[in-house]
């Protein structure tokens, strides 16, 4: 089985993971904690889809896309139900999240035939647009405009890392593809724990 489908796979699993995480916090009822899951864990490879012309959508194309949303879903309701789970941990899921789709979907781009910026664009929409509706839906201030939080910054960085390493370093594939989710992930665990920030622009005033 292709590596590169396995991580998307697991990666609709951990973005579901945190939309149960986040929608939990929120007194939802069961359907509609599911809801936020399935919406996080499939919105933003359906809005790649949409905008790259792709037919059939990933997730109709493929059910697994669907089980392995359930299935993190699932886990994570098992998890809740016990354990008041800490924000970090919804952190942690999503920078997985965030970091598997992200490649899978620059990938995808790339093999479409989409030059480099294509690409790297349909990566970041990828990784970030299922947790921005995640949390404009749970009404949170999406995690790409909190508090100049280093976000889509790792996902447009590992976009890069991956495209280097397969156009034009020759690597493989899958190794191009791992080298890119280390690096979102990285930036983001180092921004979650040592509270990284995007440096603030502030340009002179007119006199």
């Amino acid at each position: 089985m292709d590596t590169l489908y396995i991580f998307s796979l697991v990666g609709v699993g951990f973005f579901a993971i945190s939309g149960v995480l986040t929608s939990s916090r929120k007194g939802f009822d069961m359907f509609g904690v599911v809801v936020i899951a399935l919406v996080t864990a499939i919105g933003g490879g359906t809005l790649r889809d949409i905008l790259l012309d792709r037919r059939p959508i990933f997730w109709i194309g493929d059910i697994n896309y669907l089980y392995f949303s359930l299935l993190g879903a699932g886990l994570a309701l098992l998890w809740v139900r016990y354990h008041r789970p800490p924000t970090r941990i919804l952190l942690y899921a999503d920078a997985l999240g965030l970091a598997l789709f992200t490649i899978s979907g620059t990938q995808i781009a790339n093999d479409l035939g989409f030059g480099a910026v294509v690409s790297v664009l349909m990566g970041c929409i990828t990784g970030v647009a299922g947790g921005v509706i995640r949390d404009m839906l749970s009404v949170e201030i999406p995690l790409l405009l909190r508090d100049r939080e280093v976000y889509a910054t790792a996902s447009l960085l590992g976009a890069i890392v991956y495209l280097v390493f397969f156009e034009f370093g020759e690597v493989d594939k899958t190794t191009s593809a791992e080298c890119g989710m280390l690096t979102v992930a990285i930036i983001r665990f180092a921004a979650i724990n040592w509270r990284l920030r995007v440096p603030v622009f502030n340009p002179p005033e007119y006199k």
